[in-house]
């Protein structure tokens, strides 16, 4: 018998604990060049409206709170009307850590895991989301991430420091998945110490937890800039 196998399938058997999604789109684009992101279209439908639907209709979510500027707050509340899981849509803070923070503020307390998703992320597939909600389920906190295929390199002052390895090097996608408590500690915690995080799971390594890696998806791209739109339009063509 394969003892892995039999693992992997009573987890997928077990009660997921209830997860809520918290989808920050505050950002104000600066690298888009005059393009909302937010609001920009994906074959004809605005980004944030495409990756609402994929938490939608993931069953390992059963709440989400959108989190966005606010002058969209209206604009966005009308557009995921439609929505069942939307519970609400909130103003984001002066950075991404206090935008996640009021959203996980706005969820209910029957929340117990919490998915936190780049509203810029409007390829995530639900295979993704779901892998990442039951790792999350069994180790406290999870993320996806793929490998890096460039070699990465540290520099300063235009002079290289040192080349890490690259077969210890992934890139980190969301949506990061943690239990909501802990995240809501170890942003509390950065704040207090005034430290710079990077994403969600920098906040909770930090207070000395370890994140678990699931695999991610080379399609779930971030849209920064105006070619990043180009090549999620030719992605999303091929998914369809």
């Amino acid at each position: 018998m394969d003892i892995s196998k039999l693992t992997n399938a009573v987890r997928k058997a077990l009660p997921l604990k209830y997860c809520g999604a918290v989808i920050v789109a505050a950002g104000t684009a600066s690298r888009m060049g005059g393009i909302d992101k937010v609001m920009a279209e994906l074959n004809g439908e605005p980004m944030i409206v495409r990756t609402v639907r994929a938490f939608q209709n993931c069953d390992a979510i059963r709440e989400i709170v959108i989190v966005t500027r606010q002058d969209l707050i209206m604009r966005i509340t009308d557009l995921c009307a439609g929505f069942s899981k939307v519970k609400t849509v909130v103003v984001g803070g002066t950075d991404r850590a206090e935008s996640v923070h009021n959203g996980l503020n706005a969820l209910s307390s029957k929340v117990k895991l919490v998915a936190v998703q780049d509203g810029a992320r409007p390829l995530i597939t639900g295979t993704v989301i779901d892998r990442t909600v039951r790792a999350a389920h069994t180790y406290g906190a999870a993320a996806p991430g793929i490998p890096v295929k460039d070699t990465v390199k540290v520099v300063q002052g235009s002079l290289v420091q040192a080349t890490p390895e690259r077969s210890r090097l992934q890139a980190i996608q969301t949506p990061q998945v943690f239990d909501v408590d802990l995240l809501k500690g170890a942003l509390e915690k950065a704040k207090k110490d005034n430290a710079s995080i990077t994403d969600d799971c920098s906040a909770v390594e930090r207070l000395g937890m370890s994140v678990r890696i699931v695999e991610g998806d080379e399609r779930n791209i971030k849209v920064t800039t105006p070619m990043d739109l180009k090549i999620a339009a030719l992605l999303l063509e091929e998914m369809q």
